[in-house]
């Protein structure tokens, strides 16, 4: 066991082989716990198809609700639930419970039959394991961060910390680099499958003949989820080796903890007011750049930009590899220069600098969409007849003639500008001199209508110079394999990407101690877990849906980045006002 004095000048002191042993391990393991939750959504349109498909549209939306609540809006309750146990029993065990349930969970997922063999059971299973993974890692964020926290020098705990940040990259990096392993093996050695319907039948297409899937669509898609496995036994064996905080021993040796840790961290304004300002100063701002580095950015390269999805996980997987240590980088600086101006800058400079980014990667990765763009593209309609489309879980259906019009060329990736036309105008949308007539989805007449549209939409803006047709566009980056990356384009594809993760990098490099240091240890666990959920689980969280239903809205396939960017201001203006400054030199272990 390792004994410590907490006085702040032997904290100070080196770490022990021991207590970087400690350090490293607990990293590892909050790797693996954040692998086996980005494999559900890597995956989830593919899991979606096996469990959700074979329903009626509105069972399925509510499965689809369901599911999107686990991955987002559960977090915070599992960080009260957690955060709790925490301060009431210890780091250690906590931290035990949160990897034993996340890991059992992603390997029962992957044993679970879909729809065709168990019937409604198998999405309802499927929902509760999806709330499980939810709920365990709203509880090891906060343990994570505590526990390494609370073994590291005073001097070093930016440092030290920042290897609990490099977790949720490096487990997004390693879910994909097993995803494109076992999907490239799968689908070169195994035949493709027939796509089944609700009876359990084959599909057949208009010519009689049966719809095909990939291979690992059908059924390969499981191996990463049964193989979390082996990094559940290793993981469980490392912490199992691990020693509880020194600062929760000597807190529970003086008889200091707090009964109630939910009620003293947020039932007073004293501490109440720092979770608020934690939240609003520190990580929603955090919590957008981080998503908008790495999973708005791979979601733009796939849907907005028309990158095939393999090429786009090689370009962001060799990104991560490159930026991930800026997460090391930043949190030592933070050690020197505090922890404040570093997140605030981060969000400062991605707020400055995302629309010319994300426009430079449009002409670089596709230059045959961005010259496109140079056609002029109106759209005329009643603003009575425009919604925003903000639609999280895919379930709501919007009808008008304008949210068609506007959704149809958001979905096509073209830019367009709104004008407005008298009461009662059906849109039209006008493609250089081309006039189409757009329609209203309530219309009996609605499914011949949308043929005739998308028709006449699609040979317009394929006359403008639209890549229509992906196999037709030459100029757009495709990766044959994972080292295809050594032209020109890819190479700056890559290096636009990677500048985006340093950015994230140092948003959520310093971010773990600054939180720390905000709370007295009777209810850090506590306390720092929830507004760290909400702004990563729902300002985060949000982030896609809403970019697109802005864009939507504007016409510009860029305009969704207002989000981040007001929010990450948002963050600048009350961290620089109400975030104490030089909390790194904060002696964490006087209370």
């Amino acid at each position: 066991m390792v004994t410590t004095n907490m006085d702040a000048s032997t904290r100070s002191r080196p770490m022990t082989a021991e207590e970087r042993k400690v350090i490293l391990a607990s990293s590892a393991g909050t790797i693996f716990e954040w692998y086996d939750f980005y494999l559900y959504g890597s995956l989830a349109a593919i899991i979606g198809a096996q469990f959700f498909t074979p329903f009626p549209e509105a069972t399925r939306n509510v499965f689809a609700l369901l599911a999107f609540a686990a991955g987002f809006i559960v977090r915070p309750f599992g960080a009260l639930v957690f955060g709790m146990l925490g301060d009431l029993i210890g780091r250690k065990y906590t931290f035990l419970m949160t990897i034993l349930i996340m890991g059992l969970s992603t390997f029962i997922v992957g044993l679970l039959p879909n729809y065709y063999s168990w019937g409604v059971a198998a999405p309802i299973i499927l929902i509760a394991l999806r709330m499980l993974q939810g709920l365990a890692l709203g509880g090891e964020y906060g343990g994570a961060a505590v526990y390494v926290a609370e073994h590291a020098p005073q001097n070093q705990r930016g440092y030290y910390t920042a290897f609990i940040q490099t977790t949720a990259t490096l487990g997004l990096l390693l879910s994909l680099v097993v995803i494109l392993m076992v999907q490239g093996y799968v689908n070169g050695a195994y035949p493709d499958q027939p796509v089944l319907d609700a009876a359990g039948v084959a599909v057949m297409d208009a010519n009689g003949n049966a719809v095909m899937q990939k291979a690992f669509n059908a059924w390969g898609w499981r191996i990463p989820f049964l193989g979390s496995i082996l990094l559940l036994l290793i993981s469980l064996y490392i912490r199992l080796q691990m020693n509880e905080s020194p600062a929760f021993k000597k807190m529970k040796e003086e008889g200091a903890q707090s009964k109630a840790p939910l009620r003293e961290a947020f039932g007073n304004w004293k501490n109440g007011k720092i979770a608020i300002i934690a939240l609003l100063g520190l990580t929603a701002g955090q919590a957008v750049v981080w998503y908008s580095g790495q999973f708005y950015a791979l979601f733009f390269v796939q849907n907005v930009i028309k990158v095939d999805s393999f090429s786009a996980n090689v370009f962001v997987a060799w990104s991560l590899i490159l930026g991930t240590y800026g997460f090391i980088f930043f949190g030592r600086l933070s050690d020197r220069i505090g922890r404040k101006p570093i997140i605030l800058g981060g969000c400062l400079i991605a707020a400055l600098t995302y629309f010319p980014v994300f426009g430079m990667l449009t002409k670089t990765a596709n230059p045959m969409l961005a010259a496109a763009h140079q056609t002029p593209i109106t759209v005329t309609v009643d603003p009575a007849d425009c919604s925003f489309q903000f639609n999280p879980v895919g379930t709501a259906k919007f009808t008008n003639s304008c949210d068609i019009a506007k959704a149809a060329l958001t979905a096509r990736s073209a830019n367009s500008e709104t004008v407005e036309g008298p009461a009662g105008t059906v849109a039209t949308v006008k493609v250089g001199e081309t006039v189409i007539q757009g329609y209203s989805g309530k219309s009996p007449t609605a499914a011949d209508d949308k043929k005739r549209f998308d028709g006449e939409l699609n040979a317009a803006l394929k006359a403008a110079g639209y890549p229509i047709v992906a196999g037709e566009n030459t100029t757009v980056a495709k990766a044959q394999h994972f080292l295809d990356i050594f032209t020109g384009q890819k190479i700056t594809i890559i290096l636009i990407l990677t500048y985006l993760i340093i950015l994230v990098t140092m948003v959520y490099g310093p971010i773990a101690a600054m939180l720390v240091e905000l709370y007295p240890t009777r209810i850090r666990y506590s306390g720092l877990s929830l507004p760290y959920h909400i702004g990563n689980g729902w300002f985060g969280g949000l982030l896609p849906a809403t970019a697109f239903a802005i864009s939507a809205q504007s016409g510009n396939i860029y305009a969704g980045l207002w989000y981040a960017i007001v929010v990450a201001m948002m963050t600048v203006v009350i961290g620089a006002l109400f975030v104490p400054n030089g909390t790194h030199k904060k002696n964490i272990f006087a209370d």
